[in-house]
């Protein structure tokens, strides 16, 4: 939907959106694992929205996309209205907080936190301990690719790309 189409945030947003080269690396091993169509995707730390925009035009079922700038939530917010994405819903909130309160389960969680957080291995542990994944989800958590996530629970491999990697997790 948004093929060809270069969206262009504001420059003074406090993100670091995912590389083109990686999403598009994310995007191959995604595809052959899921129908889009059917899918409810959670996009925590989502910036830009760089990834909730991927998952928009490929006409996922339902994303919802949380970060804590104000920025950064309105422009998605804005872009998704202008896009007319009715499917993204959007939450400015404390990722870590909002873990510990969530309920319902998704297809897919993304999770893009900023590299310099400290708490990122207990992305998978929180996600696993509300089961907010669907059983056959995917929990996918990019980070500096010098951090290693392998022994969290439900971890299954690291793909590295560059500076960044996705290290993926499965729960039954």
């Amino acid at each position: 939907m948004l093929k060809g189409i270069r969206l262009q945030p504001p420059a003074n947003l406090p993100v670091r959106p995912t590389t083109d080269m990686a999403k598009e690396a994310l995007f191959n091993i995604l595809n052959n694992r899921f129908d889009f169509e059917t899918c409810s995707v959670l996009d925590l730390f989502c910036g830009t929205g760089n990834l909730t925009f991927e998952f928009a035009s490929r006409e996922a079922e339902r994303i919802l996309a949380i970060d804590m700038d104000y920025g950064c939530v309105n422009w998605v917010k804005t872009t998704a209205t202008k896009y007319d994405f009715k499917q993204i819903e959007v939450r400015k909130g404390d990722v870590f907080k909002l873990l510990k309160q969530m309920t319902g389960s998704y297809d897919l969680i993304f999770a893009d936190p900023p590299y310099n957080m400290p708490n990122i291995p207990q992305i998978p542990v929180m996600v696993e301990d509300q089961k907010l994944l669907k059983p056959g989800g995917l929990l996918v958590v990019e980070h500096q690719s010098n951090m290693k996530l392998n022994s969290q629970p439900g971890y299954k491999e690291t793909r590295k790309y560059g500076n960044s990697s996705f290290s993926f997790f499965e729960f039954i």
